[in-house]
């Protein structure tokens, strides 16, 4: 774990905030220069606290106004390898996160598509025939509020 100090925690809020806030405009704010701004950043980077900078797109702006969470149990952990799903998942491009859960289900998946009819299809035709699918609960997120969490 990495000590920061009150700095570098407004430096992170800001960042959370708008990651494409510049490093002069964040330091006036806390009183310190451009550079040591800078440093600081490079400095989370390096240690690992930042791990990047992501593009928040609006995906019912593109089109994509339904988004599905699916809990997914492998039907058969011993014949289909885990790594098989994980590969197959990963090459649907409607599904932007994977993860692998404990609990009644092993897989979480974040799908996104245009409407429930597409959604369907989706479901349908590359998702239930990945290798090892058995059990499927689908989840229609209806409204999500995100939050920068705990910084510190």
């Amino acid at each position: 774990m990495t000590d920061l100090d009150e700095i570098d925690r407004a430096l992170l809020a800001m960042l959370a905030r708008d990651a494409t806030t510049a490093a002069g405009a964040m330091g006036k704010a806390l009183g310190i220069s451009q550079p040591a701004a800078w440093r600081r950043i490079r400095r989370l980077e390096e240690a690992g606290v930042i791990r990047g900078r992501r593009l928040d797109v609006d995906r019912a702006a593109l089109g994509f106004g339904v988004t599905v969470f699916l809990g997914v149990k492998l039907a058969t952990k011993g014949r289909v390898s885990i790594e098989d799903f994980e590969r197959a998942v990963k090459a649907i491009p409607e599904v932007q996160v994977v993860q692998h859960v404990l609990g009644l289900f092993d897989y979480r998946l974040r799908v996104v598509a245009r409407d429930i009819a597409d959604f369907e299809r989706v479901l349908r035709r590359r998702i239930m025939t990945l290798p090892g699918v058995g059990q499927v609960e689908a989840n229609v997120l209806l409204s999500e509020e995100e939050r920068p969490g705990p910084i510190g």
